[in-house]
């Protein structure tokens, strides 16, 4: 009778942990769960759902909608952002409001079109209003590509690097932010690292770009080991 009682509690002990391991290999695979964006079933002339689009600084409200771009690496379409206004210190943003993490890598195809005052491509991450975030962003006119932090509405480089940025074709640009560390990618090269603790908590997501800058997105991808 003992012996038929321990058997059965060592059968019972040896489910659970067997549910317990399929439980955490189920929450490993969640975590661990990428999120991709394109924007071919979205409406061209609208922005897509789940996004809203604030403004850094002054100027004109932002103009973020999709538009058909066979050239796009996803097919026909892309999210682009197609206000002209020429204000110096102004940063249309496009922010996924369906994602908030605090360590992520995001990363995007971009192509700058057209801009006098600039041709910016941007990503942000740890996102908390419109005056506070991280971004990274590449410049077309500049060619090169700058890390810098939001903050109280200033923005604050602390990092960056020279490569060329052509305009009127397609690259890519990535964001790893994990603790205090951040990585930059261009064109999945690692171009620059750097370190800074002004926002630890989670954050949303989202592009950016600045002044008159006709930039088109597309292939928004997001990943993070504490997607919430």
């Amino acid at each position: 009778m003992k012996k038929a009682n321990a058997l059965a509690c060592a059968a019972l002990l040896l489910a659970a942990l067997l549910a317990l391991g399929s439980l955490a290999h189920a929450r490993d695979a969640e975590a661990a769960e990428a999120i991709t964006l394109d924007f071919n079933a979205s409406v061209v002339s609208t922005l897509p759902p789940g996004f809203s689009s604030p403004v850094t600084g002054g100027g004109g409200p932002a103009s973020w909608m999709v538009v058909e771009d066979f050239t796009a690496p996803s097919g026909g379409k892309a999210l682009a952002q197609t206000s002209t206004d020429k204000t110096s210190f102004r940063f249309p943003l496009c922010v996924y409001d369906r994602f908030t993490a605090p360590d992520v890598t995001v990363s995007v195809s971009f192509k700058p079109v057209s801009g006098t005052v600039d041709q910016a491509a941007g990503l942000v991450a740890r996102y908390r209003d419109k005056d506070n975030y991280y971004v990274v962003r590449a410049n077309a006119l500049e060619n090169n590509v700058r890390l810098y932090k939001v903050e109280r509405g200033n923005r604050k480089q602390f990092a960056g690097g020279n490569v060329k940025v052509p305009s009127g074709e397609w690259q890519t640009l990535a964001l790893e932010v994990k603790g205090t560390h951040f990585r930059v990618l261009f064109n999945d090269a690692l171009l620059l690292e750097a370190d800074d603790a002004t926002f630890k908590n989670a954050g949303k997501v989202g592009l950016w770009t600045k002044a008159d800058s006709v930039t088109y997105f597309d292939d928004l991808r997001v990943k993070t080991d504490a997607t919430r």
